[in-house]
């Protein structure tokens, strides 16, 4: 069954900082320790995280930048190990958090489908099974054989939500929608990831468009300096809001 759950996920991580002193100045100042010319700093990205999903979900993460949302989904995706607590995933996750990760500037698109795809743990064969559908979903002809560096945004957009997409992800994470891209694609792109939530997939996707989240989810996370501020239906998170602006 494809699932994700988070139990008291948290995670601290240590910042280091040029330490500057007056001429005769000689104290250390509070807040951390003095290692070799440098101040350590510790700072909680994440603090006691709760919530589950099933399949068919589409969760959107709402807060200010700096809540959480980026170092969420990257914990999920196994970026980053939490110090605190775990996350158990059931299902095949794939990600879009940088159109360019995993994608070479000097190779071709179509090397590059080849180079993300065994990444992604695919085998030769599913590669080259799944290849016509990518290069034809992306639109991009016969410049899926140019150097990437080549591709403007919007091409570079394209090939890859067109790749992150082929083998159908159980769980997909998102940060930020695709902004890129012609209207017909975007259209496109919105109808696949319907196609793949309602095939008992999970979408995870991290946007400060609320109208988008209101039409694409079904709950929202709420992240406030780490923490969960709210973890309810979409429609109820939506309904409270708008209450809050007419009062």
């Amino acid at each position: 069954m494809i699932s994700i759950r988070a139990e008291h996920l948290g995670l601290t991580y240590r910042l280091r900082q040029k330490l500057t002193l007056a001429p005769r100045d000689n104290r250390v100042p509070t807040g951390g320790h003095i290692d070799g010319g440098r101040r350590a700093r510790f700072v909680t990205a994440l603090d006691d995280v709760n919530f589950s999903l099933e399949a068919g979900d589409r969760l959107g993460l709402v807060g200010t930048n700096g809540a959480g949302k980026t170092t969420l989904l990257k914990v999920l995706y196994g970026i980053y190990e939490p110090t605190k607590g775990h996350a158990v995933i059931e299902g095949r996750v794939d990600a879009l958090f940088n159109i360019n990760l995993g994608f070479r500037r000097e190779a071709t698109g179509r090397r590059n489908i080849m180079l993300r795809g065994l990444i992604n743990g695919w085998s030769q064969a599913e590669i080259e099974k799944r290849m016509d559908e990518i290069i034809e979903f992306s639109e991009l002809g016969d410049f899926i054989d140019i150097p990437f560096k080549a591709y403007s945004q919007g091409m570079a957009a394209r090939l890859a939500f067109s790749v992150a997409t082929s083998l159908e992800p159980e769980i997909l994470l998102m940060d930020e929608w695709i902004g890129a891209g012609d209207p017909n694609f975007q259209d496109k792109a919105k109808k696949r990831m319907n196609e793949l939530a309602e095939k008992a997939g999970i979408i995870v996707l991290a946007s400060h468009n609320h109208a988008l989240l209101k039409r694409t989810c079904n709950k929202i996370l709420e992240l406030e300096k780490g923490r969960v501020k709210a973890f309810q239906p979409a429609e109820e998170w939506f309904g409270r809001k708008a209450e809050k602006e007419v009062s």
